[in-house]
């Protein structure tokens, strides 16, 4: 399992335990004193119970939402980098007969190189390692195509082919960037700060009872620890449970049909 998806499963058992500990303290501090007072103090709070849970579940609603766009954009950007390696495959039909195969055995150790890339994680160190060899055959490609458009004394070689080679270049820094998208962290820290006092005000609010719900307590704890930890996966996928298989799936596609 990959660091960050170890990051996140202590920061979702941190708040797990966190709420759990203040549940209790907000009850113990509730049925402190007489019934009577107890009641007097709870008037006219319901209100400020309802703006801190209410402001928690906006700011994860929010949260969620922004990490399963960015989940989608990365998944998109696997069809998008496939589309530009398949066209720049394919307008290698343009270079002299004598310059391709050497060109499209590159292409085949470059797109090896691109799939084992994300296959490689939550291995990080590899992951990077198999990126260095992608950069590198993208300068063999970028440098054997040019020579080859050169001596091809095809004007339309250049013109079609580079540029679709630059698209399928330039995708590598897109998807590299874009699993580098992620909210503040101060953004999870007010999570964990609302979460925490969200539940010292439900065991506060508990208090009246004669005895603890614990249905209530270990229900409203494990469903925000676990909401959080979905959260923090969507965000770095392949590191954690949720993966990238699916999307992956076009780009071996691809190279199966690179005979």
């Amino acid at each position: 399992m990959g660091q960050s998806s170890t990051h996140a499963l202590i920061f979702a058992g941190g708040l797990f335990l966190g709420m759990l500990v203040l549940l209790e303290a907000g009850r113990r501090i509730g049925t402190r004193g007489s019934a009577r007072e107890a009641e007097r103090s709870r008037q006219g709070v319901g209100m400020l119970d309802g703006a801190v849970f209410a402001l928690l579940g906006l700011l994860i609603a929010f949260t969620f939402s922004g990490a399963g766009t960015r989940f989608d954009e990365q998944r998109q950007l696997v069809v998008v980098e496939a589309n530009a390696i398949g066209t720049a495959w394919l307008r290698l039909d343009l270079l002299p007969a004598g310059a391709q195969p050497a060109l499209r055995e590159l292409f085949r150790r470059y797109l090896d190189s691109r799939i084992a890339t994300y296959k490689e994680l939550p291995d990080v160190a590899a992951a990077k390692m198999e990126l260095a060899h992608s950069l590198q055959l993208q300068g063999e490609i970028w440098n054997s195509a040019v020579a080859a458009c050169r001596d091809s004394g095809v004007q339309s070689a250049p013109m079609l082919l580079l540029p679709a080679l630059n698209q399928m270049i330039d995708i590598t820094t897109t998807r590299a960037e874009s699993a580098l998208r992620h909210p503040p962290m101060v953004i999870f820290v007010m999570i964990a700060a609302l979460s925490l006092t969200a539940s010292l005000l439900a065991g506060y609010d508990m208090a009246g009872g004669k005895s603890r719900s614990w249905v209530h307590i270990f229900g409203f704890a494990v469903v925000t620890a676990v909401t959080v930890y979905v959260i923090l996966d969507l965000e770095y996928p392949r590191l954690g449970l949720i993966r990238m298989e699916n999307s992956d799936q076009v780009l071996i596609q691809l190279r199966e049909g690179m005979k």
